[in-house]
């Protein structure tokens, strides 16, 4: 393997001071902004009064838990609301590079669209769902360019390449005609943020624009976006639920609590002397990296109690620590040699030229009751190798046991019977629920196929039991998919994959997406369920201080290969492996006053695509202490 370079951090960067010029130019204002929506139960007031502005080159970020209200508003700004959305008062007001000023809550849908990419552009949440799944990547990029008349077609191929590059995503030429489906979450995510930079608009509005992105890309993006606003005076609007992030980019923050503004202030003030109790919980409750130093089990979060106006902190009892993994029998899961290559296919008899080596014979095992965390950048394989191990990707293997027993050469039909003792939970709950069935029959879908229960009737009382484990109240299974917020809907997906009564569950991304206050009682459920079952976990993630908290062993992916796995406090009290170094030392830090600047490598980024019948060797491994193994450079 190639020893890559670390990232160190250089000297100490404060927030860059306005010039007066510039503090005195609003690029946007919202002034007493109100908007509801319309459903079933009648109106919800999803915003109440919200004010706030941004200048010419300053980045605010807006934090606040989900149902805030924060993405309600850059959709107002944008003017992306939904039909059952309606402004109930307030004004929009935004200026253009040019100094044209435009009231946008009154902006005809023409008008609106003009600005849009050109003056204005968004990073939304989802990639998945905001980019055209039948347009090629280099179409998507291009679109806006051509659309306004900015360059031509040429021209804009050029630029896209060019921010592909920005955003470190390897082999551009093959990216640019590859489907949205064809790419991971984070490279989805990486090309959205490319799009919106496109047109280089002179607000940037970016909702939660690095969740899906591992800390390395992650910190290469803010710095991205930090040198953007410094050279073209581009604002940003910043919707994050990372306080790290936060502490990491913004000039300004706005907190938001139940669609109102509680507090607002520069980044220094706000995490030094926060005022609203909100905001207090809100950074007390941020997972920090070496919080678990000299701990050698996981460890419950602490918990953010929002009741009525004011919110406090529990912190974990020191007989909250998971001891549930059993490490004197045989694993639960054993995995040797596990391989996965996607087919490239080019020419006129479209025959297979290339392979993408998303997985390249990989080793791991899990024991009962354990949580082994599998991190890695995106794109390194770590969400293909789980689907792999349940099949849902084609794959080959030395082998792979469950209990002993061989699973690799199961036809289809008896491999049915695997899949009640491995389940998963994906990225993206709103994708893998059903829209047009209710969450009941999606929990007891499950139990029916397997023959577990003969009809909805008898399934109920089961479904029933599985929504308040995970802290639902089960009146809410005649509710559709859609009525749900993002951490109830993952908590429904573990419901779910909990139905079975599994062994082993695959966690993928599964609280990437979610605010700091429902990340933790997801974790802290998730532990809860091993603690009452015995469940072992195979959590893939790329937050490392969640990992910290989680995992008993912890194995780092990088270009489809396994290059260090161990415990979890000598992963990360002790890397090994340069990029596991390279890993930790990118995680934001949670203090505007530890800002730093970054320097990143410039090369190439490497590519896992190589010729067909391209062979490469298996990684060689060396001891560096009791279950502590870094492959060999």
């Amino acid at each position: 393997m190639t020893e890559l370079p670390v990232s160190e951090a250089s000297s100490t960067e404060s927030a860059d001071p306005l010039l007066p010029e510039t503090r005195n130019r609003p690029i946007l204002q919202v002034k007493d902004l109100s908007v509801s929506f319309s459903g079933r139960q009648g109106q919800t007031q999803a915003l109440k009064g919200v004010s706030f502005s941004i200048n010419k080159g300053e980045v605010v970020a807006v934090v606040g838990e989900s149902g805030s209200g924060k993405s309600v508003t850059s959709l107002s700004i944008m003017g992306l609301l939904a039909e059952s959305a309606h402004i109930d008062g307030g004004s929009i007001e935004f200026t253009t590079r040019s100094g044209v000023s435009h009231s946008l809550a009154k902006m005809g849908s023409e008008a609106r669209r003009q600005l849009r990419g050109q003056e204005m552009s968004m990073i939304f949440q989802e990639p998945m769902t905001s980019l055209n799944p039948v347009l090629r990547v280099g179409d998507q990029l291009t679109e806006g360019l051509i659309d306004h008349g900015i360059c031509t077609r040429v021209e804009a191929l050029a630029k896209a390449r060019q921010l592909l590059k920005q955003v470190r995503i390897p082999d551009v030429d093959r990216i640019l005609g590859c489907f949205p489906f064809e790419l991971s979450g984070g490279m989805r995510q990486r090309v959205m943020i490319a799009q919106a930079l496109a047109c280089d608009p002179a607000l940037l509005i970016a909702d939660e624009p690095t969740t899906a992105l591992d800390v390395t890309v992650q910190a290469r993006i803010l710095q991205i976006l930090r040198d953007l606003q410094r050279g073209s005076d581009m604002a940003v609007l910043f919707i994050t639920h990372d306080m790290g992030v936060v502490a990491e980019i913004a000039d300004r923050v706005v907190v938001m609590y139940h669609g109102e503004v509680v507090e607002e202030g520069s980044v220094a003030d706000i995490f030094a002397h926060a005022r609203h109790p909100y905001t207090r919980a809100l950074l007390a409750a941020v997972p920090r990296l070496g919080d678990m130093q000299g701990l050698k089990w996981p460890r419950r979060f602490p918990l953010i109690s929002t009741e009525q106006t004011v919110a406090s902190v529990a912190e974990p009892l020191a007989t909250d620590d998971q001891t549930t993994a059993n490490y004197s029998v045989a694993p639960l899961l054993d995995v040797r040699g596990l391989r996965v290559c996607y087919p490239i296919r080019s020419g006129i008899l479209s025959r297979i030229t290339q392979q993408v080596h998303a997985v390249e014979q990989i080793d791991f095992s899990i024991w009962p009751g354990e949580t082994l965390a599998l991190v890695g950048e995106s794109g390194c394989g770590k969400s293909t190798t789980g689907r792999a191990i349940l099949r849902l990707v084609g794959s080959e293997s030395e082998s792979i046991h469950l209990e002993g027993k061989e699973i690799t050469l199961l036809r289809d039909k008896p491999f049915q019977a695997i899949r009640r003792q491995i389940q998963m939970v994906f990225q993206d709950p709103y994708a893998s629920l059903n829209p047009r069935l209710t969450v009941g029959f999606s929990i007891a879908e499950p139990l029916l196929l397997h023959g577990l229960a003969r009809s909805l009737a008898e399934a109920t009382p089961r479904v029933n039991k599985l929504l308040h484990s995970v802290g639902l109240d089960p009146a809410v299974a005649r509710r559709y998919p859609h009525e749900f917020s993002g951490g109830q809907r993952q908590r429904i997906a573990i419901a779910r994959a909990m139905a079975l009564q599994p062994q082993v569950i695959i966690a993928d991304e599964a609280v990437s997406a979610l605010d700091v206050s429902i990340q933790a009682q997801v974790v802290n459920l998730m532990m809860d369920l091993q603690r009452d079952t015995g469940v072992a976990w195979l959590f893939i993630s790329h937050d490392m201080a969640v990992v910290e908290r989680i995992a008993n062993r912890v194995a780092v992916m990088y270009l489809g290969q396994i290059v260090e796995i161990g415990p979890r406090d000598a992963i990360f009290s002790a890397p090994q492996h340069p990029y596991t170094r390279r890993l930790l030392s990118s995680v934001p830090v949670a203090d505007p006053t530890k800002r730093v600047a970054r320097s990143f490598d410039d090369s190439e980024v490497k590519s896992p695509v190589h010729p067909a019948g391209w062979q490469i060797a298996k990684v060689k491994y060396r001891q560096v202490s009791e279950h502590h193994w870094v492959a060999q450079t």
